[in-house]
């Protein structure tokens, strides 16, 4: 069984730094792009950031030069270094991995919640 656990979400104030982290189970790890969403209250859940195994990367323009996504397929681990901080980036963060051959295949996270006060 799939599992996907983030953790490092927090209370930041603006301008501030975060670091989520997602670590997997229940699958090769390598063989999936790696991805980090928002959402915040009463709006769609929307992609910040991806990865693929071989380190591929692809940012939503809201973070480029603020965020950067990372892995490390030793420890089935997915970061998110988030900087500079701003309030609109308040929003619950999910990690979702995907198989990169057959994106059907896909798992999400329960969800971490940042908040940054301005």
């Amino acid at each position: 069984q799939v599992q996907l656990v983030e953790s490092g979400g927090g209370s930041v104030q603006a301008g501030g730094s975060l670091r989520l982290s997602c670590v997997t189970s229940g699958t090769i790890f390598s063989l999936y792009t790696m991805g980090w969403y928002h959402q915040a209250p009463g709006k769609q859940r929307e992609l910040v950031a991806t990865i693929t195994g071989d380190g591929t990367t692809n940012y939503a323009d809201f973070v480029k030069g603020r965020f950067t996504i990372s892995r490390d397929n030793a420890k089935n681990t997915v970061y998110l270094q988030m900087n500079g901080l701003k309030s609109e980036d308040t929003a619950v963060y999910y990690c979702n991995a995907r198989l990169t051959l057959n994106p059907l295949h896909a798992y999400w996270g329960q969800g971490t919640q940042v908040t940054v006060s301005s």
